[in-house]
């Protein structure tokens, strides 16, 4: 028998985010789904040959992108412990064969690491702060430690220098640069003072051109400059579009890609930086979440649109991931929605509203919903929901003081924006107010648990998936990187601003929960660690407040295929039984 549309909407083949050997760029190696779990595969684009390197149960590679060494003869993996995150590298012959542990490193967080020839930059996170090392075949060496968290960034092409992102000044949110020697000696800084955020992106494709490319938001959204680490001399590219800027090389480093991206939805250019000239490319419409520039001159990008999936795509036509499609049924076009100055989409089913709706909120809080596929948002659609997503305050895309505007009392903000967008679909007809389901995963769960306590009367159903139901118990039990993201954007630890994480707590709202709730918790997770939600559901117990939970042996999400429609599938019959709509169609 046919599976329905939803379900076959989660087995399209997804893929990560594709990283090439430089001397050997026609091999490449990234994350896929298409055998029915997220794991690592290996692509020869000479001869057309797909192999997958690594099977594991809970999948592999979601989280910390694979590399390739420059040659093009290993490819590294992110090793975790059934999906917890705390792992180690492993390399394994591009051709296929046995893996082997690639440092003499104990297991960690990753904090990102950059491969050369012989020898790779290490980056990891623990309960004492971050770490980098130099590791090679005699072994490792210890390049910095601080107790901030820090971030691995790029090796220049001549493999001699390599930049980090820092948050030494306290500001885990808004990191400054360095950039180091291979023997750890530092060589350049740039800061831009309290507030303002740097992001190292990549360095000049010529080698011994001591440039990399930086993004920077001095004037309020996220723009490209170059910093020359021999000069200290910095090069900002003024660019007169709205929206946000992330900047990579051309071949020959006398041009930058520029990803533009507006209200979710992208676009490229081309900056000629001889003649400081911008130029549109062809871009298809949609969303953009990748872009960059192969040593042919060929531009790659990473499209999808509300209606059809994610594809890795050359800008004269030709479809490079994933390999075979197959025949995904189509979605159902996003409409923009606008609340004052809040963004967001809406898609509905066939006939009249009002409709059943799903608030589907995202994660981040620095991310954004974009005009892109969902197997999730069409899967409620195809069962007679309206589903709405919006990019509260908080979100990133859209500037930095709306990315900001949550610093010092998160959650209350951003479920502001939530209801401001709710009203207003009520009013145009396409909402049930009966009827209205706030859901999210991560920071959309705690949102979900938060706006259950504090907007009672606005919700008609909860789901919190793998959500923070006790922030401090949350707080205790994260990986150390989030502490420090959250120390930043609370104004310090629980035991520095206890008022403003009481205020922003699910757990002090708990006893106004009127709507069910289903919460769905990933027993290894170090992001929104299950036993915040086990503190949560223990006082729903006490206080007699029913619920409905599941759990699963893996850690902030699976890449299970078959464990996301079982998981959306009990998502579906949980709404049904409340609110006597169709039930998950088998």
């Amino acid at each position: 028998m046919t599976e329905p549309a939803w379900k076959q909407r989660f087995r399209a083949p997804r893929f990560g985010i594709p990283h090439w050997a430089r001397e050997r760029p026609e091999r490449l190696v990234y994350g896929a789904n298409h055998e029915g779990t997220f794991e690592v595969y290996a692509l020869d684009l000479s001869t057309g040959v797909e192999r997958r390197l690594t099977a594991r149960a809970e999948g592999t590679g979601y989280r910390v992108s694979p590399r390739i060494d420059p040659q093009g003869n290993e490819a590294w993996w992110w090793d975790d412990d059934r999906g917890s995150e705390l792992g180690l590298w492993r390399v394994q012959p591009f051709e296929g064969g046995a893996a082997r542990a690639a440092t003499d490193l104990a297991p960690a967080y990753s904090a990102n690491t950059a491969v050369g020839t012989g020898f790779a930059i290490i980056g990891r996170s623990g309960d004492e702060g971050t770490t980098i090392d130099l590791s090679a075949e005699g072994g490792s060496r210890r390049l910095y430690a601080h107790r901030e968290s820090a971030a691995v960034g790029a090796l220049s092409t001549d493999e001699q220098l390599f930049v980090m992102a820092h948050s030494e000044h306290g500001d885990a949110r808004n990191r400054a640069l360095r950039i180091f020697d291979r023997a750890g000696m530092s060589v350049a800084e740039l800061w831009d003072g309290p507030g303002r955020g740097l992001r190292p992106m990549r360095w000049s494709p010529v080698a011994g051109d001591q440039r990399v490319v930086v993004g920077h938001e001095r004037d309020g959204t996220w723009r490209p400059l170059i910093w020359d680490a021999k000069s200290g001399l910095q090069r900002t590219i003024a660019v007169d579009l709205p929206g946000e800027i992330e900047p990579s090389w051309y071949p020959g480093a006398k041009a930058l890609l520029l990803r533009h991206d507006h209200r979710g939805r992208g676009e490229l250019y081309r900056y000629d930086l001889d003649r400081d000239a911008l130029s549109r490319l062809d871009t298809p419409a949609g969303s953009i979440d990748w872009a960059a520039v192969r040593p042919d001159g060929a531009v790659w990008c990473a499209l999808s649109t509300s209606e059809r999936p994610r594809a890795l795509v050359a800008l004269d036509g030709e479809r490079i991931l994933p390999r075979d499609p197959g025949d995904v049924p189509g979605g159902r076009r996003y409409r923009d929605v606008v609340a004052g100055e809040v963004h967001g989409f809406v898609v509905t089913p066939d006939g009249p509203g009002p409709h059943p709706t799903l608030f589907n909120i995202h994660g981040g809080p620095e991310a954004h919903d974009e005009d892109s596929f969902s197997a999730t948002a069409q899967a409620w659609v195809d069962h007679g929901y309206a589903v709405v997503l919006v990019n509260y305050r908080g979100s990133s895309g859209y500037g930095r003081a709306w990315r900001d505007a949550i610093m010092g009392r998160p959650g209350l903000t951003e479920l502001a924006d939530i209801a401001a967008i709710h009203d207003r679909l009520i009013a145009a007809g396409v909402v049930d107010p009966k009827r209205s389901i706030l859901s999210g995963g991560s920071w959309g769960g705690y949102l979900t648990l938060l706006g259950l306590g504090t907007q009672p009367e606005r919700w008609s159903a909860g789901i919190g998936i793998v959500p923070i139901g006790d922030y401090v118990a949350a707080f205790e039990d994260e990986m150390e990187p989030l502490k420090r993201y959250d120390a930043a954007l609370f104004g310090g630890t629980p035991a520095e601003a206890p008022e403003a994480y009481r205020i922003a707590n699910p757990i002090t709202y708990i006893e106004r929960v009127r709507a069910p709730m289903l919460v769905t918790v990933g027993q290894n997770d170090p992001r929104c660690p299950a036993r915040s939600v086990d503190v949560y559901t223990a006082r729903l117990r006490e206080l007699g407040i029913p619920f409905d939970e599941y759990r699963f042996e893996a850690g902030h999400g699976s890449v299970v295929v078959a464990e996301q429609i079982k998981q959306l599938a009990l998502q579906l019959d949980f709404a049904a039984k409340h609110f006597g709509t169709t039930p998950a169609i088998a």
